[in-house]
């Protein structure tokens, strides 16, 4: 197959990844969610209603800054919000508050800090990466905290427009509570996502969201970028069971990269399969069929030249998943990206149509050597597909310290015809080899004729 042979070369070339934006614990970083998302974006404050002060008085206690500092000094590489969730010292934040410490222990360490001024240390327990979501320790005697948060029950879901109050520290401020809507569940993620009509800023990461009796219902997270009060929470479920299966855990002193590789092996395998299960949906093209996925956990948007453009026509759509997972400020994977480009030269003629249709798959960059991935491996070669002649490359790029892992990529354009084409392109970031074989059979098969000419 192609793809089992493209160890054999490698192909130096400039990858350009968009990452998407996500709400990050750091000043002036950004962490977590749809490419629009990112760190809670600053807000005009808001008087709080009446609801709101009795529901942070309750649970002001049980509030903490969360804060990572350099190992052997007090100066502060980030800050995020915690809270308390037993009376043992259990602390729930955000994975990504909490990542260089995870990834880097002998260069950071955990400090907090509660709503009157008491600081101690912390113990990372254990983590969901998929879910951004950490499980922390405190001295439960040194801490002299009183009492914890409790979850809402699942069997109690929220309704759209209740009432729901966030709290943290924004801005590494003051602790402060945002009275805002539950709106339900973030329409086509992977993964379940409450969107919230509050804003969160940066620093409010790893806090709890609370309904109106102080229940835990969700884990302030990230928000949107240019938008009002567009907020997303991790719902409380997943921070519940994180709680319930590592409780009793001992705490992690080394770089927990191995634990970090299982998590993200088992989150590949059931992105991949439930993508693969998916049919193709058709892009009403007239000559040749292309893969276009199913908008479950995709959304895709599309653009094209003019109807009287005088030279090359265009129609293009690209397709992005929403979810991505955060490993640390400079690398996010686990999400699928895809596009196409159809093209019609005929009123540029043979020659300059060439040109332009060579110029656009040679712009194409896939990657080169860095100090989180290798340089990619590609293979190039010509495929039949139904008696479409394809032109193909699919290459990897290996995770250095995530064994196993690799951001594929493939590049395909049709070389049937002398003024038509079109290019696809399709990224599946943080894949094993096995799935990077079926994903690449998969896309493959996207390609064909809608009406074969004669």
């Amino acid at each position: 197959m192609l793809l089992q042979r493209l160890i054999r070369r490698p192909l130096m070339l400039a990858l350009v990844l968009v990452p998407l934006s996500c709400a990050w614990a750091q000043p002036q970083q950004q962490q977590r969610i749809p490419r629009p998302a990112a760190p809670a974006a600053s807000a005009v404050p808001v008087p709080v209603s009446a609801t709101a002060r009795k529901v942070y008085e309750r649970a002001r206690s049980q509030l903490l800054q969360i804060r990572t500092l350099l190992k052997n000094q007090d100066s502060q590489a980030s800050v995020g919000s915690g809270f308390l969730v037993s009376s043992e010292g259990h602390i729930v934040t955000n994975y990504h508050v909490i990542s260089q410490v995870a990834l880097e222990p002998e260069r950071y360490r955990l400090q907090y800090e509660t709503t009157d001024g008491r600081q101690g240390q912390l113990e990372l327990l254990d983590f969901d990466v998929r879910r951004d979501l950490a499980l922390l320790r405190a001295d439960p005697a040194k801490l002299q905290a009183t009492g914890a948060l409790s979850f809402r029950a699942k069997e109690q879901p929220l309704s759209k427009g209740d009432r729901i109050y966030s709290m943290g520290n924004p801005h590494d401020v003051a602790f402060a509570v945002v009275e805002g809507t539950y709106n339900g569940l973030v329409e086509r993620s992977f993964d379940p996502l409450i969107y919230y009509s509050g804003s969160i800023n940066s620093g409010m990461s790893g806090g709890p969201v609370v309904d109106e009796e102080g229940r835990v219902v969700g884990i302030n997270v990230s928000a949107m970028f240019f938008a009002q009060q567009m907020s997303f929470l991790v719902p409380a479920e997943f921070a519940q069971a994180l709680f319930e299966r590592s409780r009793g855990a001992k705490a992690i002193k080394s770089a927990a990269w191995p634990r970090l590789k299982d998590q993200l092996m088992a989150y590949q395998d059931e992105l991949s399969k439930r993508f693969m299960e998916q049919p193709w949906r058709a892009a009403g093209h007239a000559r040749y069929t292309l893969p276009v996925p199913q908008e479950q956990f995709f959304r895709c948007w599309g653009r094209g030249t003019p109807a009287d453009t005088k030279g090359l026509e265009f129609q293009r759509s690209q397709c992005r998943m929403d979810h991505a997972v955060f490993i640390s400020g400079g690398m996010q994977t686990g999400y699928l990206d895809m596009s196409h480009e159809a093209y019609d030269g005929r009123k540029l003629g043979a020659i300059r149509f060439s040109r332009q249709y060579s110029a656009s798959f040679r712009n194409e960059r896939l990657g080169r050597d860095d100090k989180d991935r290798t340089a990619p491996y590609c293979r190039e070669e010509f495929v039949d597909q139904g008696g479409l002649p394809l032109r193909a490359v699919v290459c990897l790029r290996a995770y250095r310290k995530l064994d196993g892992l690799h951001d594929l990529s493939i590049l395909v354009t049709t070389v049937d015809a002398k003024t038509e084409g079109a290019l696809g392109r399709f990224d599946a970031k943080g894949v094993s080899f096995d799935n990077a074989l079926k994903l690449t059979s998969h896309y493959l098969g996207g390609f064909g004729w809608a009406a074969k000419p004669r």
